[in-house]
This record gives structure tokens, C-alpha cells and sequence, in this order.
């Protein structure tokens, strides 16, 4: 697992190199590409992945499939219908999940990525299906008591430099995929 601090600026570049070689090492020319953008606009702590996804949308990216937008999100009730239809529509898809977690308080702030799935819901005490090849995390608050109201008592302007930080990283990304490829 690989951290990085979105106000750090040399972040960006290490995040897009890591996010580059995780896909280049797990993928090969045929493999579809899925971005699952997992949250609910309905707290401002667990929006992070339909506005990372709201974001990609609008930037067009070629070669991939970005599912949970905030129009059409992605969220407990119908992410196993939603992981199903990926595995039925796509052949051997790379799926990356991307979601907002809690951590420590040193650690608000900063974007986790590696390989595996992850578990959507946890910190909340939810028990969903494990998902995705690898992961995106942004810590957007404190874990502790109560987690459900830190969710929704999160600044939003904490979410969105993460969600800016995510999505131009994973555009520079797929920008450099699409160089290597062609």
C-alpha cells in the first residue's frame, strides 16, 4: 500500500506513476478497464467516490468504463447487482474501486492505493462482497466513535481536493497507458 498527501506536491506524479504500473503489470492490451466509484452523495464523507466518478465522466477518458457518478451512484444497496453486471458485460475486466475510508487524524487528507480489493462499508459496519483488483482510498476523516456521524459531519473541501487529486491523477494515468500502448 502506497500513501500520498494531496497537498504534498510531488504527489500527483508519484501517484500517477504507481497507479501506472499497478494497471501495466496486472493488464494487457485486452483487458477492459472498470473505475468503481463506490458512495453516496447522501454524506459529505462518503461522496468521494461518486464526485471522483462525476469528475472522470467529464474528461472523457478512452478505454475505460467509470461506474458511480453522483447522477447514478454506487453504493450499499446495489453494489452486488452492479459487480455482477461488470463480470457479465466485460471479459476478464481490471476493476480499480475507489472509495472514501476513515484512519488516523495524521492521515486525513491522504490517498492510498495497491493491489487487492477492498472491503466497502467497514468502517461503518456493513458487510458487502470484497471488490476490485486494486484500490483507491481516501482517508476523509478520523475513525473512532460514531463513524457514521464523522461521515457526514466531513468538510467537503477536504473530499473534493482528494477527489481533484484522484481523478487527474488516474487521467494523467490512462493518458501515459494510451502513449505506451500506441
Amino acid at each position: 500500500m502506497h500513501y500520498y498527501n494531496v497537498k504534498d506536491i510531488s504527489a500527483i506524479s508519484n501517484f500517477s506513476n504507481t497507479l501506472f504500473n499497478l494497471i501495466e503489470k496486472n493488464t494487457d492490451i485486452n483487458t477492459s478497464i472498470v473505475i468503481l466509484c463506490i458512495g453516496t452523495d447522501r454524506a459529505t464523507g462518503d461522496c468521494l467516490g461518486p464526485i471522483v466518478g462525476y469528475k472522470l465522466k467529464k474528461m472523457f477518458l478512452n478505454n475505460v468504463t467509470v461506474l458511480g457518478t453522483l447522477s447514478n451512484p454506487v453504493h450499499a444497496k446495489n453494489i452486488e447487482e452492479t459487480v455482477n453486471n461488470i463480470k457479465s458485460n466485460f471479459k476478464n475486466p481490471f476493476i480499480i474501486a475507489i472509495d472514501a475510508c476513515l484512519g488516523k487524524m495524521d492521515h486525513i487528507g491522504y490517498v492510498s492505493i495497491g493491489k487487492g480489493s477492498i472491503n466497502p462499508g467497514a468502517g461503518v459496519n456493513k458487510t458487502l462482497p470484497p471488490v476490485g483488483d486494486m484500490y483507491i482510498t481516501g482517508i476523509v476523516n478520523f475513525s473512532g466513535f460514531m463513524d457514521m456521524l464523522i461521515l457526514q459531519n466531513t468538510r467537503l473541501n477536504t473530499v473534493m481536493g482528494m477527489a481533484d487529486f484522484i481523478a487527474f491523477g488516474i487521467r494523467r494515468t490512462i493518458n501515459n497507458l494510451k502513449r505506451s500502448v500506441g
